[in-house]
């Protein structure tokens, strides 16, 4: 590093230096020179003026010995020439042999009376001159001065212009040889400390003083680092707590990245695993269970939180597992040991089964009996009244058994679904006919509404039953003679199904109570008409038995509405529920 800081920093001066030295070469020279040239014109226009005068004047030398004389005094070569070009006097050369210098143009200028001037190579002696003439009585006087001097001091400036770029390279060797070892001592600091960062060692600090912009650097790297310290430092200590808390769960929790990679488990989860936990490796080695691999993989594609029930994980053990998506593309699943719920609900169930099953006999003969007994009773007899409530009572209760029953079956999936692809407007119908009764009685309206196109996976009698239990419910609480409407629509993936009456309505408080079982609005009214309290409770596990949902919407003194959704049957669906392969 440090020898490429300074070949770079040395280039640098060397380019400077190099601009610096032609600037001056082309622009300082070539002034130089025009301005030395400008003066030695002035000159010998000042002298070629004495020199036309004398010649003028003076009649006692000869033209040669006026040119001797003007050339020594002017230190220029002197010329006398006539009006005709002839060479009449020379300084230097013989006038015999020098061409005629009619068409010189500063002699074609002094001819017109001006004094003119000329640069050019001389045919006599081979060098550069400046040539200046100037007129006088039948012809010119010519001055010339030899531009060499020009050229050796235009040489001499050249050599004292290299030296001192010499000078100026070494120099500057030297100049960036020791600022490179400043610069590179420097910025070895800041290598080593960003090493020593690097390698998790946040305490490293930066002993800099400099104001300049290394220092600059070097000070915010110090604060950043500082700053980093202390969000790694809280970072840990949450991380400590967080790890302290997922231990200390009952639940078993699992984190995963966005590739299925197991990342961390509390120790829950080890616990429950004989394989232990793999870090960094597949999730599909450490647990195998279909549904839970099901949930992560919901969470890691789909980005949204995902529920299943899992039996395979462990032996004799039920989770539920719930996966939610995290940030950087990682999920956690949580498993919930839901073992002993199943087992005291199961319980519940069964016990529930019995005792309803045990009682459908007696009630059965209580209800026969009080029948009988009914029958033979006169008009007029005292304990009609009390047979008749003996009756009412014993029926209530077989229908209470018979309701328990079916919500015990479908509660434990004994109840096994009879799919197939119905259409909504058959479903609709037959509801429909059951109550034609009441409708002919005079007792309601029924109106059938359906706007749904796409054929329903569902379980004719299953639903028939939620239908029944619903188209009874708006019944028993809408006015007689009143409207209840039932009806479907095509929503995505699915057809909503609604059941609507125009009775006094459900207060909001009731609304999310609804379908709990023996739950009642109004205990009284559902006494007098005979109601169980079971019907939506076995009405919302037929719905969630299907892969829909249910839910009511009410308003005081404006009627009830019922949905529920059921999945729309797959393309190519048969009437058996099967589909093509």
């Amino acid at each position: 590093m440090k020898k490429h800081i300074f070949f770079r920093l040395l280039a640098i001066f060397l380019l400077v230096i190099a601009v610096a030295t032609l600037t001056l070469d082309l622009q300082v020279r070539r002034s130089w020179e025009a301005s030395l040239r400008r003066e030695i014109e002035l000159a010998l226009r000042q002298k070629v003026a004495m020199f036309a005068d004398r010649v003028n004047n003076d009649h006692q030398l000869t033209p040669a010995q006026l040119a001797q004389l003007i050339a020594q005094q002017a230190g220029a070569r002197a010329t006398i020439i006539d009006s005709t070009g002839k060479v009449l006097a020379d300084s230097t050369a013989d006038r015999e042999t020098m061409e005629n210098h009619a068409q010189r143009p500063e002699f074609q200028a002094a001819l017109h009376g001006s004094v003119g001037a000329s640069t050019r190579q001389s045919a006599t002696v081979g060098v550069d001159y400046l040539y200046v003439a100037a007129p006088v009585a039948n012809g010119a006087v010519r001055l010339a001065y030899p531009l060499q001097a020009i050229q050796e001091a235009r040489q001499r400036i050249r050599s004292e212009l290299l030296a001192c770029t010499v000078l100026a390279v070494l120099a500057a060797a030297v100049i960036a040889a020791l600022y490179t070892r400043r610069l590179s001592n420097r910025l070895q600091r800041i290598v080593g400390f960003a090493a020593k960062v690097a390698e998790g060692d946040l305490s490293a600090r930066l002993d800099e003083h400099s104001q300049d912009e290394i220092g600059a650097v070097a000070h915010s790297l110090d604060a950043t680092t500082k700053k980093l310290q202390e969000n790694f430092e809280a970072l840990q200590t949450n991380r400590d707590q967080l790890e302290t808390l997922l231990n200390s769960m009952q639940e078993a929790v699992l984190a995963v990245d966005r590739d299925g990679r197991v990342q961390w488990a509390n120790r829950r989860m080890e616990k429950l695993l004989s394989v232990g936990v793999r870090v960094n490796a597949s999730v599909v080695e450490t647990i195998r269970d279909p549904n839970f691999l099901a949930t992560i993989q919901i969470a890691l594609r789909q980005r949204t939180l995902a529920t299943q029930r899992a039996v395979s994980i462990a032996p004799g053990k039920v989770f539920n597992v719930t996966a939610a998506p995290m940030s950087s593309g990682r999920a956690v699943a949580v498993l919930h040991d839901i073992t002993e719920i199943e087992r005291v609900e199961k319980t519940r169930r069964d016990f529930i089964a019995n005792v309803s099953h045990e009682l459908r006999t007696p009630l059965t003969s209580i209800q026969g009996y009080a029948e009988t007994l009914l029958d033979t009773a006169g008009e007029t007899n005292s304990n009609r009244e009390f047979l008749e409530i003996i009756r009412k009572n014993a029926a209530r209760m077989t229908r209470l058994t018979e309701d328990l029953l079916i919500l015990a079956k479908v509660e434990s999936g004994e109840q096994k679904l009879d799919l197939q692809a119905l259409s909504p407007e058959e479903l609709l119908c037959e509801a429909a006919e059951s109550f034609r009764e009441y409708e002919l009685n005079g007792k309601l309206e029924l109106a059938v509404l359906n706007q749904a196109q796409q054929a329903v996976s569902a379980d004719r009698n299953a639903i028939f039953q939620v239908f029944r239990n619903l188209i009874d419910n708006a019944v028993k609480y809408a006015a007689s003679g009143e409207r209840v409407e039932i009806g479907a629509r095509d929503v995505q993936g699915a057809v909503e199904f609604f059941v609507r009456d125009y009775g006094p309505g459900i207060a909001s408080e009731h609304l999310p109570r609804l379908f709990e079982r023996f739950y009642r609005v109004d205990k009284a009214r559902s006494r007098e008409s005979g109601g169980t309290g079971l019907g939506l409770a076995i009405a919302k596990h037929i719905v969630r038995v299907h892969g829909g949902t249910i839910w009511a919407m009410s308003e005081l003194n404006h009627g009830s509405t019922f949905f529920f959704t059921l999945p729309a049957a797959p393309e190519g669906m048969a009437a058996d529920g099967t589909v093509p392969a």
